[in-house]
């Protein structure tokens, strides 16, 4: 039998960056995702975000891709969203990057203080420092 842990963070947002997801919303999408990930045999290992983005850390199995788990991911939680919502999308790009195993104890960390993070550093900084550490080793 196969044997594959590819980690990866990923992190997508609102279209426009709307801050669309008060604390209560975010909590029902979260448990959302979270059971629509089981369902679909994804391994969503932490799920944490802000008012207008999600994080995520997903061990990829051996037939998955990055595209194919996040249009599972993104697509449904949108189409849930417009069902008790209304209107609601996400931005069509998203960050995906490795994580070596060494690393995922600390990922997972940065994720689960997503709302302690955003009190104090907006989210446009952070996607600054994301664009960076794509640039620089992109």
């Amino acid at each position: 039998m196969s044997y594959v842990r590819i980690w990866v963070h990923v992190v997508f947002s609102t279209r426009n960056h709307e801050q669309y997801l008060s604390a209560e919303l975010r909590a029902r999408l979260i448990e959302h995702i979270n059971i629509n990930c089981r369902n679909k045999d994804i391994f969503l290992d932490s799920i944490g975000g802000w008012s207008e983005h999600l994080h995520l850390l997903i061990s990829l199995g051996r037939e998955q891709n990055i595209a194919k788990v996040m249009m599972l991911i993104k697509g449904e939680s949108a189409h849930w969203q417009n069902l008790i919502r209304g209107k609601f999308y996400w931005q069509d790009d998203y960050y995906a990057i490795s994580v070596s195993e060494s690393q995922v104890a600390n990922v997972r960390t940065y994720i689960e203080g997503q709302e302690a993070h955003h009190k104090a550093v907006p989210f446009t900084k952070e996607l600054e420092t994301l664009e960076k550490i794509t640039r620089k080793f992109g």
